[in-house]
């Protein structure tokens, strides 16, 4: 080990060094593109038009749930088999995998929440060219052609999406390696079985020589039939230094589907880039592969922390998504032909009469495992949101203090640090919840431990904390110090769960604490140990008040390929390249359930990820890694957890004021101001960077600060809510506009604000020195109301919006009734049984409605239906408050204690009946705004009750 320690040395120290100097960016370098990539190269060498598979409708088997076909490759007469699904909620599911593999290939497990319920299929028609199979709903089809292969969705006379139309259907065969001694002696002896066969079987049927097909299970048959090249990179890849071994030679996995009328789609996270994919044709496609990509650069395809293999498309009639199982590393490619289009090219082919129908082509290119891919048919956005959420369920409901603001830096430096700046807090009246503790806190990067003389005594922080009604998160990463004197090292060591290396040891690579190994999390025995650990009994120094924070998870390995494990790594009989992308949810879900379970099942956790899969929204938040302190990383982060909405990871938020560098006081301002509005809001600075603490930047500034995330706490209730409705229903909680307004063309590719539920529209300034921004308020027919000024203004318009360093332009919908916390206090624990200010905006038809949603905030009580969930409407002059679970057992302190109307007409009279009985109301009008307020109500949050005006 020493003489690995001392080669290492020099490389950890050079990463260290790019790491701790803020100028440096991103090398492409150390990354993969897909040229240097073998099988993305391979597969993208494939040639439209000319797929080698075929369907072989003799073999063809329906039942009930399912449909199989097998399909064959003329050109090495290998067989796959081809299984069909219709699925509950529209979903069509389409298997492709080998007949008979060499060896089973790897499906990815503990993603789907369960087997996916299936509905009958029915034969409509058959014949040599192919089957049509009814799809139940709305006259949809499938049609199943079969020479070549292709599959088409059809409603009425429109096809959906089609797959293989293009033929670019892939699927890398596992074989055996020729010059292997292994193989020669199969060769030979099948060779001299084949000769023997063939003399026998020509005196019995003299055309049998003649009959198509091979025994697919035959490796030296099959390779004796194929004329395919050995090329570079199948079977040994050599990328810098590091030699990928691959074992099991190619296995690469790629499928073309087209989506006939199609222009935008969205989705596959997580990339820097817009929230419309963009074509690929003339650079590298979208990768999906977990990366520690330092430093990232903005507007391309590169992968990063996360990856979810979803792609939506919408147009203006339906949306779809297509959900690609598979958790190796991922290339998917998008043309279009419209891309490049400008407006007038568009009128011009419009005005001539162009018959061309837009469409979008996606390919899918996976380096191993199977073909299992879900196609969620829509018609309507929230459609697909529930389609994906009965596959891979919805966004953990997390604690409510978790959506106010969280203090964090690398690193606070002792308990006094944290102590200080926890008063800093109360000294500038700024509210907050969780302070955080990066790698610093531990005794030497040993995870689950406290630096002995900067953190002696954890639980008295964690006590001061408590009685301030706050909270602390410490890391906890998933590389373990190799230390004999480290418990949790030699736990996992003598229990044999560490990633193994090609050669059968542990492997070991270079992170934080230098020589590391890294768990096994696909093992469950694994996960349950490591949940295990977060007992209190175990991690000595913690208390309820403590979360975790799971970083470097991808995971990074600094000495390794791409910073990351390498793919011929096993756990225990797959490879990691086929479960590569799976590790950080794992990581993730087995810390989770760690803090679920220490509590007894009680408690809710709250966990921040970096590294994410499809699934990952169950077990916590997840944030946009490390960004820059510049205002191209403000902007993007937008698009960002926008696109992570839409796939189901709705907790999201990017670091404010940026990871790397120092903002200057005009970005640090409008982060914040970005921030409040976005669902996780974390403050986050590098080790490198000046003190950031909001009140550090003069009193101008400390008080635009102040100001904004007062107002995140002041909207808890509605944060709240739309957690709840997430956790219910799969819908994002920051969602584009074209989610609500789906058939206005102008929000498809709007990406410089956003909504947040239904009702609350933002457009952060985002650009250094503005003056102005241009926001587009939707909706032809509706208004909305400026939150602070409460002017109104009509939708379906581009309304050009003066802004001064104070301004945060943010819109309410008009028809629309938000819940608000309006006193000051220092948590969001603090406010818990202070009253509600409801906001009622009303719309072009004078009416309005909303919801209020409340239980004790930490624990899982809610689904025994301790509850409150009250829906308010108002129409004629009557505001409501009824019960939307009237089984549910739950009180609440907190009253009512003003309603402010907008857009209202002034009343002769105010009056409020309640169960006690009835009485008139105070109330103010300000004519010159239309704006009511009714001043102490006064009734109980959770009871029924009626305000009328007269």
């Amino acid at each position: 080990m020493a003489t690995f320690t001392e080669r290492m040395g020099p490389v950890l120290l050079l990463w260290l060094a790019v790491c701790l100097s803020g100028s440096w960016a991103v090398d492409k370098g150390n990354f993969k593109t897909c040229d240097q990539s073998a099988f993305c190269k391979r597969q993208r060498a494939m040639k439209p038009g000319e797929s080698p598979y075929r369907a072989l409708l003799e073999t063809m088997e329906l039942t009930n749930t399912r449909l199989t076909l097998q399909l064959i490759n003329d050109n090495n007469k290998v067989r796959l088999l081809l299984e069909l699904y219709r699925l509950q909620g529209n979903i069509t599911r389409v298997k492709i995998n080998e007949l008979k593999p060499l060896k089973p290939r790897y499906e990815v497990p503990d993603v789907l929440i369960r087997e996916p319920p299936t509905e009958p299929l029915s034969l409509l028609s058959q014949d040599e060219n192919g089957v049509v199979l009814s799809l139940g709903a709305e006259s949809q089809r499938v049609i199943v052609s079969a020479r070549p292969f292709r599959l088409d969705i059809v409603e009425g006379r429109d096809v959906l999406m089609s797959l293989n139309s293009r033929g670019l259907l892939g699927f890398e065969h596992l074989r055996m390696r020729k010059d292997t001694f292994s193989y020669k002696v199969t060769s030979t002896v099948a060779s001299v079985w084949d000769n023997i066969k063939r003399v026998f079987s020509s005196q019995a049927d003299p055309e049998a020589e003649n009959k198509e097909g091979t025994d697919p299970a035959n490796p030296a048959e099959t390779a004796k039939e194929e004329e395919e090249k050995v090329e570079d990179g199948m079977w040994e890849e050599t990328f810098k230094s590091h030699t990928d071994s691959k074992p099991s030679g190619p296995s690469a996995v790629s499928l073309d589907f087209s989506l006939p009328g199609v222009e935008h789609v969205y989705g596959i996270p997580e990339h820097a880039d817009t929230l419309k994919l963009k074509t690929t044709d003339s650079g590298d496609p979208y990768r999906l592969y977990n990366l520690d990509v330092f430093q990232y650069e903005l507007y391309n395809p590169m992968a990063l922390y996360g990856a979810v293999p979803v792609m939506l498309s919408h147009n203006a009639q339906r949306t779809m998504g297509i959900f690609w199982l598979n958790a190796a590393e991922t290339w998917v490619d998008i043309s279009s032909n419209t891309a490049g289009k400008t407006v007038f090219g568009k009128m011009l082919d419009y005005v001539q009469g162009s018959s061309e129908t837009p469409q979008t082509d996606v390919r899918w290119i996976s380096e191993s495992g199977i073909i299992d891919v879900f196609l969620m048919l829509g018609p309507t956005p929230r459609d697909v949101f529930s389609q994906y959420a009965s596959l891979t369920g919805t966004q953990a409901f997390p604690p409510l203090a978790s959506l106010g603001y969280h203090q964090c830096r690398w690193n606070y430096n002792d308990q006094e640090d944290v102590r200080s700046v926890d008063a800093g807090f109360d000294e500038h009246d700024i509210p907050y919840d969780f302070i955080w503790l990066d790698i610093e806190h531990t005794d030497g990067k040993r995870y689950f431990t406290w630096d002995p003389h900067k953190f002696a005594s954890p639980k008295e922080m964690l006590q001061g904390l408590l009685d301030k009604k706050r909270k602390m998160v410490a890391i906890v990463d998933p590389h373990i110090k190799v230390d004999t004197n480290y418990k949790i090292h030699n736990e996992i060591r003598s229990r044999g769960f560490y990633v193994k290396n090609k050669d059968g040891g542990d492997y070991e690579g270079w992170c934080w604490p230098g020589s590391a190994g890294y768990p096994d999390f696909t093992r469950p025995d694994m996960r349950a140990w490591w949940a295990s650990q977060f007992a209190y009994d175990q991690y000595e120094g913690a208390m309820e008040n403590l979360y975790t924070w799971n970083d470097m998870n991808e995971p990074s390995v600094f000495n390794g390929p791409e910073v990351t494990m390498h793919k011929d790594a096993m756990h225990e009989s797959w490879e990691h390249r086929d479960v590569h992308n799976l590790y950080g949810l794992y990581v993730h879900r087995a810390t989770a359930e760690g803090l679920v379970e220490r509590s007894g099942g009680v408690e809710r956790p709250f966990v921040l990820t970096r590294a994410f899969f499809a699934g990952s929204q169950r077990y916590g938040a997840v944030w946009t890694g490390d960004n820059a302190a510049e205002w191209d990383h403000l902007k993007i982060s937008i698009p960002m957890c926008l696109s992570l909405g839409l796939v189901g990871i709705s907790f999201c938020g990017a670091d404010v004021g940026g990871f790397f560098k120092s903002p200057s006081t005009e970005l640090l301002v409008r982060w914040y101001q970005t921030g409040a509005y976005q669902p996780f809001f974390r403050a986050h600075a590098h080790l490198d960077t000046p003190r950031r603490e909001p009140w550090l930047f003069g009193p101008e500034n400390t008080a635009l600060i102040r100001e904004v995330i007062r107002q995140r706490y002041t909207f808890l209730p509605y944060w709240y809510q739309l957690f709840y409705l997430a956790y219910h229903t799969g819908e994002p909680v920051m969602r584009p506009l074209w989610v609500e307004y789906p058939q206005d063309p102008a929000t498809f590719a709007l990406d410089d604000e956003f909504l947040l539920g239904r009702d609350l529209l933002v457009h952060p300034v985002t650009e250094e020195g503005a003056r102005g921004v241009t926001a587009y308020l939707p909706g032809k027919h509706e208004v909305w109301f400026d939150i602070h000024t409460f002017q109104k203004h009509n939708g379906g318009q581009n309304l050009y919006i003066p802004v001064t360093m104070s301004s945060i332009p943010v819109f309410q919908r008009g028809g629309s009734i938000i819940p608000r916390k309006l006193r000051v206090r220092r948590s969001s624990t603090c406010m818990e049984h202070d009253p509600y200010t409801l906001y009622v905006a009303l719309d072009n038809q004078r009416t309005a409605e909303g919801e209020l949603y409340i239980d004790d905030g930490h624990t899982f009580n809610y689904e025994k239906k301790e509850l409150i969930h009250r829906k308010f409407s108002f129409a004629n002059g009557v505001l409501s408050s009824v019960d939307l679970e009237p089984n549910a057992q739950f009180t609440t302190k907190s009253w009512v204690e003003r309603i402010i109307i907008l857009g209202a007409s002034k009343p002769s009279m105010v009056t409020l009946k309640t169960a006690d009985g009835e009485n008139q109301l105070e109330f103010d009008f300000d004519a010159s705004m239309s704006v009511l307020t009714i001043r102490k109500p006064g009734m109980n949050a959770g009871a029924d009750w009626t305000v009328t005006l007269q």
